[in-house]
């Protein structure tokens, strides 16, 4: 036969001669040379089975003619060659008879092509290493020896098996337990010999053998009897030694916190002293890491000599972190230390490369596939990992193969392409934009083979178990194998996606190979995924698909006889990362432990799946370097980090991670100083030394370190929990005590007092007590109560009625006696330990309460302490009673008066949430207060609860108020400072008197003796009573109402001081200057030098240049940017940016449409003009004005002119010749038009130049130019009209009025009652000179009314009326002559009637004005109806034209007379 192995197996070391020992050469020397004459004498009948398994074996291995010939040439292959042919085949036909050789042949020719290659097949031939002789079970007496033996055949030479031997499936190590255990191997046979057996020895022993095939155990048990008599049977073996001594244990001579490096050797030792010493007694010496049991191995190495254990660590890696711990077992019970271990990064190969990846693991092994996982490293080296690579490595050669192309985030990683039967090793690197990490630690070696094969090949476990081993049956031949079964995707990421089903039924001739479909969702398009690499495993890994993509898969078998139907197709799947990265971890709290450490609480990540652990990350303030505490991943929420320097202060940061990847950091810790914690030996008591999850786990409470309801815990009446003597188990107490603080050194508290009973049922009493006056100097932790039971007045035995504490004054033992009698006592525990119980309470009975009332409220508080006020908080009554509770009432007296002082604060019942709140008022100041409250429900009112301590109504010194505050940045927050804080105090902050214990809507930040709750997002969730109380002092508190009106106000003064503004004098705004340059400015009232401007025109800032000139003078705050023309380009929105310091503001102006182009018409019109007033020019353009004579003027307004600039004037082309109208005056051309009529209509014009230029100005009074002067000639007309008046005429009566100018083109038009009248004979208008009229002949009552005339200027007109009514109006009746002709010297005498009502007034008037009465001329009015006019002696100045006015409301009238006085004696008579 072909001796030839598989290629992988060639570089292994036991498939070499060499690696044999010296026995087993020798002994195969003679075995082949006693053997060489059968080998030949059976050539003949042997000679085609090797010639078929030789082209086999060429065909398996691939080998080339001439390396085949190079590989037999070999020693080993001499050897194989000869043990195959010669010791199997040649031995066979020594031992039979050449008749059973031939019939043996001839069944060889007659075996089916199957059978036939299944014998000849290599792979057949390398099996599973198989047990010959089996050890056997054996009963034996005490100190006897006893030997199990089995054999195991090594034939098969490339696969010599490896055996190991184990009691109750732990490995035996001889060195361990020198002189006890003797282990050979001879032959083939090994042996295991146990000297001097106790009874300990009874167990269960395996011996197991291992090859690259498989695993196989066989199975011994050994009992080990005693005589009778020797011990009593009946004692619990594990209390007592067999000798009857009880051993005592001391492990001394401690390792401590240990810190190592990747790749360097560490040792871990004790010295064990075991009292009293015995010969040859050993204990059982067991190491844990992390409460892993540690076997011996490549990695890790135990010794024991006698009284000290050691435990080496050969090559650190990070997977050797953890708490390592001693456990020595001894007869009489076993002993234990813990300390931690940190292994820090080796030096990476290249700067800023991330740490090793750590963990490796392989999961899911199958014949051509394997998962492989990892963890991330703490150390990404400064830059983000980019991602992974996984290596692998076959066993027995150290050629290591990329697995990956490119790099993988997901740290896990389905490995494919693996050859079925080869065993494999992996490692995984990591690498960031700096380059690649170290790799880690080499996996487990792992073979790629079958689950199902794996599991027959390990055999059972136990040969009393009752295992069955089912096994497949045998392939049918030409048989399509059928459909594949329970087709899943067991895994999904954006990188790939893993399928998994069940094999068929049916599987045909040989066995099956597979091949995977996918479908793009919503189509029926299937593509084979593998059509190059042949699927063996029932799993699969596809890659290269579409990151969102949804597909659907499906798995078809084939063998030689075809390609069977397909599965059914999965469901779509959407490829894409399933598992999202964990959420960052909550707050970081930080205490001091000792001298070198901190314990770091953290808020657990929220909603993370499959997290892996959390990184914790130290920094000493100020250094911005971090560096990270532990570089493998724990999975408690509180760690010790060792290593830091002590006074220094560090803050932490804590980071999750799951496969997915690592979490964003949590925020920053509060800085801690360190320095230790408790000054107490016994912290040495608490946990062990180290850091890490076994220790430090607190339980979660609610806020204020309360938990959220009563704490429950029913006590067990078994022995473990009883006491002989009180108090109970103090030492287990203080332990968990001190374990649970966070605080400095103090003593512990004092006693608490006053244990009452709130509320009773059968077989449970809920408790309540009052905190010790006493608490040592730093806050209470939690309590412990105990209890016991009293018969007849004889009290029993202590019992605890809580093992953990509790944080609560309140609390509920369950599991009581019903109609039992009770006494209770409670002890207070802070970080200094558990304080002395308090005095037994009264004696209680258990029975259930049936009273309709509510039971007392209870731990009543009292805060805030003035002068004049308090507040008094309290909880609900455990026992609400028939109906539940619906109010309080609250009871006060003085301290030093009668119960029958009590008298009620409230008359209705108050009602609070959860803590009850009531803020009394109105006391007086200096007088000292107790309290009580009663709860009451439909029932009634019960029974009151315990009285508060006596409160002094005084306000202490240096008592502060709460003070809100808006800063600079906007921030609201409320500050309150303590005078008369102690090392130990805190302020703690509430929010209706409930301690804040949700930062998301405030921040709370203390420094010395100042406290500031900040408001992140202050909104209307905020609104309530905040107060902040200081512990550790007398009482020091304060309250602030936070209500929806203050909280508004603050808003507003918020977005003040976090958007400052800066005030603006002026918008922006734009205006023209000379040149038609356009001018944006605005002014702001007040700037700093700091300050600046950011010219914005469309979004885009524009900067001084050609186009845009920039001007900004801080000292006035104005701001300008000109330009010199505009553009169509430039039409959009203008901006100013202000900003100095925080301030900022900003002004726009929008130029678009209409606005823009305006603007740009009159920037053109300017910049045109500039250049035309360069030369003679018109400053005002020609226009018109009508002087108050009626005369038009046309001037104009020019300038820069000079002797040689001429100006000439021309109507409708026509020059107008100089005469009298033109003028110049002061720079103003004028021409005069006295009376204008329709022959002045016209276009003129004036004409400027001379040598620098020439300009003109054109007037247009033709159609609605002339008609526009002409209205404006006729306002002035109408402007200048007198009053309507009447006078009697001959005919009637005449209204009349009189106008400066009158024209011809002038429209008037008379109206009687708002009607225009029409003229007739009787009625007619007409104009004399200036005098407009209207002659009303033979006036009657019909004709009395309201008269206008209405003058037409184009515009509104103008209006002069006069009211005609009759006997009302003022009227002159008649009387006076028309003409008096009076000699001088003559008296002269004129009476006329006058009529009107009401009464007239009279006014005389000579020339026109008035005249009064004298001595010479006498005027008189007479009974309203006679005015006389006396001239005592007339002369010839009393000559003129006299008038008299009569004037009521409803008109006017006058009379006129001429007074002529003439000389006699002059000749003729003259006059005067």
């Amino acid at each position: 036969m072909s001796g030839s192995i598989p290629f992988y197996q060639k570089h292994q070391r036991h498939y070499d001669r060499g690696y044999r020992s010296k026995e087993t050469e020798s002994k195969l020397s003679q075995y082949q040379s006693s053997s060489r004459y059968a080998a030949a004498s059976a050539g003949s009948s042997t000679s085609s089975a090797i010639s078929t398994r030789s082209r086999g074996s060429e065909f398996a291995t691939g080998f080339s003619d001439s390396e085949e010939a190079r590989v037999r040439g070999t020693s080993a292959y001499m050897a194989r060659r000869d043990l195959f042919t010669s010791g199997l085949e040649m031995e066979r036909s020594e031992q039979i008879s050449r008749r059973e050789a031939m019939r043996e042949s001839a069944e060889r020719i007659s075996l089916n092509k199957r059978e036939h290659f299944k014998r000849m097949n290599e792979d057949s031939l390398m099996h599973p290493p198989e047990f010959v002789i089996k050890p056997r079970s054996h009963t034996v007496w005490e100190k006897q020896c006893v030997r199990l033996h089995c054999t195991v055949p090594d034939h098969l030479k490339p696969l010599i098996p490896v055996l190991s031997t184990y009691k109750n499936n732990v490995a035996i190590d001889p060195l361990a337990n020198p002189g006890k255990y003797k282990l050979e191997s001879r032959y083939n046979v090994h042996s295991l010999e146990i000297n001097r057996c106790d009874f300990d020895d009874t167990a269960q022993y395996h011996a197991s053998a291992m090859n690259s095939k498989g695993e196989q155990s066989a199975f011994a048990s050994i009992v080990v009897k005693r005589f009778k008599g020797d011990v009593d049977e009946s004692l619990p073996s594990p209390r007592l030694s067999e000798y009857g001594i009880t051993f005592q244990t001391h492990i001394v001579d401690q390792f401590g916190v240990s810190f190592g490096r990747e790749g360097e050797t560490m040792s871990l030792g004790c010295t064990v002293i075991i009292y009293p010493a015995l010969n040859r007694y050993q204990p059982e010496v067991e190491w844990y890491r992390d409460d892993v049991l540690l076997s011996p191995s490549k990695w890790t190495h135990m010794h024991w000599s006698g009284d000290r254990a050691t435990l080496t660590l050969t090559h650190l890696n990070k997977e050797d972190e953890g708490l390592y711990t001693l456990r020595v077992t001894t007869k009489s019970g076993y002993e234990t230390y813990s300390a931690y271990v940190f292994v820090r990064d080796a030096d990476a190969e290249v700067e800023g490369a991330p740490g090793a990846p750590l963990d490796v693991r392989c999961l899911d092994a199958n014949k051509d596939y394997i998962i492989v996982t990892w963890k991330q490293p703490a150390v990404d080296g400064g830059n983000s990992i980019l991602g992974y690579f996984v290596d692998r490595c076959e066993v027995g050669t150290t050629h290591w193969i990329q697995c990956n192309d490119t790099p993988v985030k997901f740290a896990r990683f389905p490995v494919t392409g693996l050859v079925e039967g080869r065993s494999y090793t992996f490692r995984v690197r990591a690498v960031n934009k700096s380059g690649m990490s170290r790799p880690s630690r080499v996996s487990e070696p792992v073979a790629a083979m079958d689950p199902a094969d794996r599991a027959r090949m390990r055999g059972t476990s136990a040969p009393w178990t009752g295992q069955i081993i089912v096994t497949e049956e045998e392939p049918a031949e030409g048989v399509v194998p059928g459909r594949p079964l329970e087709l899943q995707v067991t895994e999904a990421t954006k990188n790939y996606v893993v399928l998994s089903w069940k094999p068929p039924g049916e599987k045909g001739l040989e066995g099956v190979m597979y091949y995977v479909e996918k479908c793009v969702s919503g189509t029926d398009n299937w593509q084979r995924v593998n059509t190059e690499i042949p699927v063996k495993s029932p799993r699969f890994a596809l890659f290269d698909l579409a990151e969102g993509k949804s597909y659907s898969f499906r798995v078809r078998c084939c063998n030689s006889a075809g390609v069977g139907e397909p599965s059914d197709p999965t469901e779509a799947t959407t490829v894409g990362d399933k598992l999202d990265i964990p959420s960052a971890p909550g707050k970081v709290v930080p205490t001091r432990n000792t001298d070198t450490s901190v314990v770091v609480s953290w808020e657990a990540s929220r909603d993370a799946k499959e997290l892996v652990g959390y990184y914790i990350e130290s920094s000493v303030v100020g250094s911005n370097v971090w560096e990270p505490c532990n570089n493998k991943p724990v999975n408690a929420t509180r760690f010790i980090c060792h290593g830091l320097m002590t006074g220094e202060t560090y803050v932490f940061r804590v980071r999750a991670v799951n496969a997915a990847g690592l979490s964003q950091f949590s925020p920053e810790s509060e800085p801690v100083e360190v320095k230790a914690a408790i000054a107490s030996s016994c912290f040495s008591l608490l946990t062990p030394v180290g850091g890490g999850i076994p220790h430090g786990v607190l339980s979660k409470m609610g806020p204020g370190g309360n938990v959220g309801q009563l704490t429950e815990h029913r006590p067990r009446w078994t022995g473990s929990h009883e006491t002989v003597q009180s108090p109970p188990d103090t030492m287990q107490k203080r332990i968990k005590a001190q374990s649970d603080t966070e605080s400095s050194a103090a003593a512990s508290p004092a006693p608490p007092y006053g244990i009452t009973v709130l509320e009773c049922v059968r077989d449970s009493m809920v408790l309540a007590w009052k905190q010790p006056n006493f608490i040592g100097g730093a806050d209470i932790t939690g309590y412990f109560v105990d209890y016991r039971e009293v018969i007849d007045g004889v009290p029993g035995k202590w019992h605890e009625a809580n093992i953990r504490a509790v944080s609560e004054r309140a609390y509920r033992v369950s599991d009581l006696k019903e109609n039992k009698k009770y006494q209770f006592q409670v002890r207070a525990a802070n970080m200094a330990g558990v304080g002395i119980p308090s005095l037994p309470s009264n004696t209680f009975l258990c029975e259930e309460w049936t009273i309709a009332v509510p039971g007392p409220p209870h731990d009543l508080q009292i805060r805030e302490v003035r002068s004049d006020s308090l507040v008094l908080l309290w909880k609900p009554p455990v026992y609400q009673g028939r109906d539940p509770v619906n109010g309080f009432y609250v009871d006060i007296k003085e301290a030093e008066a009668p119960e029958e002082a009590w008298r009620g604060v409230n008359n209705k019942a108050t009602e609070k949430s959860f803590y009850f709140i009531l803020q009394i008022k109105n006391l007086k100041e200096g007088e000292t207060y107790v309290f009580r409250v009663r709860a009451q429900n439909k029932a009634g009112v019960g029974n009151t609860s315990d009285v508060t301590e006596p409160v002094p109504a005084v306000t202490k010194p240096g008592s502060k108020e709460i003070v809100v505050d808006v800063d600079d940045d906007g921030i609201i927050s409320l500050n309150f400072e303590c005078c008369d804080m102690t090392p130990d105090s805190k302020f703690v902050w509430s929010k209706n008197y409930e301690e804040i214990s949700d930062a998301s809507r405030l921040t709370v930040e203390t420094k010395g003796n100042k406290s500031k709750a900040v408001f992140k997002t202050p909104g209307e969730e905020d609104v309530g009573i905040y107060s902040c109380l200081v512990t550790h002092t007398d009482g020091a508190s304060a309250s602030y109402t936070l209500s929806e009106e203050e909280l508004k106000r603050l808003l507003e003064i918020s977005h003040d001081h976090k958007f400052p503004i800066i005030p603006l004098k002026s918008e922006l705004a734009v205006e023209l200057l000379e040149k038609g340059k356009v001018r944006f400015w605005l002014q702001a009232e007040k700037i700093s030098p700091n300050g600046k401007v950011d010219y914005i025109f469309n979004d885009n800032a524009v900067s001084q240049g050609e186009k845009y000139k920039m001007n900004f003078d801080k000292n006035t705050g104005v701001i300008e940017m000109i330009m010199e023309s505009l553009t169509p380009a430039d039409e959009g929105t203008y901006t100013f940016q202000l900003q100095d310091g925080k301030a900022t503001n900003q002004s726009s102006l929008v130029l678009i449409g209409d606005v823009f182009k305006q603007l740009q018409q009159e920037s053109e019109f300017q910049r045109k003009e500039w250049f035309r007033k360069q030369g003679p020019h018109f400053i005002e353009y020609l226009g018109y004005e009508v002087t108050p004579e009626c005369c038009v003027i046309l001037k104009c307004k020019v300038g820069n002119m000079k002797k040689e600039t001429s100006a000439l004037w021309y109507k409708d082309g026509h020059e107008i010749k100089s005469d009298e109208h033109l003028g110049f005056t002061e720079g103003v051309l004028k021409l005069e038009i006295a009376q204008i009529s329709k022959k002045d209509a016209g276009v003129y014009e004036v004409v400027l130049k001379d040598d620098r230029g020439k300009d003109t100005s054109t007037l247009n009074l033709t159609d609605q130019g002339f008609k526009d002067l002409m209205n404006e000639v006729f306002s002035f007309i109408a402007n200048s009209s007198t009053p309507l008046k009447v006078t009697s005429t001959d005919e009637g009566i005449r209204l009349y009025t009189f106008v400066s100018y009158y024209n011809d083109l002038l429209q008037v038009t008379w109206h009687y009652k708002d009607s225009a009248i029409a003229f007739s004979d009787r009625i007619k208008s007409g104009v004399v000179g200036e005098q407009l009229w209207l002659q009303i002949s033979e006036p009657t009552e019909k004709d009395m009314g309201k008269y206008a005339i209405e003058f037409n200027d184009g515009k509104g007109g103008l209006r002069r009326t006069l009211e005609l009514s009759g006997q009302d109006r003022a009227r002159v009746a008649g009387g006076l002559p028309d003409v008096v002709t009076i000699q001088e010297g003559k008296a002269l005498n004129l009476t006329c009637n006058i009529s009107g009502n009401p009464v007239p007034e009279v006014t005389w008037l000579k020339n026109d004005r008035e005249i009064t009465s004298d001595e010479h001329c006498i005027l008189k009015f007479e009974s309203g109806k006679f005015a006389s006019f006396t001239i005592t002696g007339v002369n010839t100045s009393d000559s003129g034209k006299y008038s008299i006015l009569v004037k009521n409301k409803y008109g006017t009238e006058s009379g006129d007379f001429t007074v002529s006085v003439f000389i006699p004696d002059e000749a003729g008579g003259k006059k005067k």
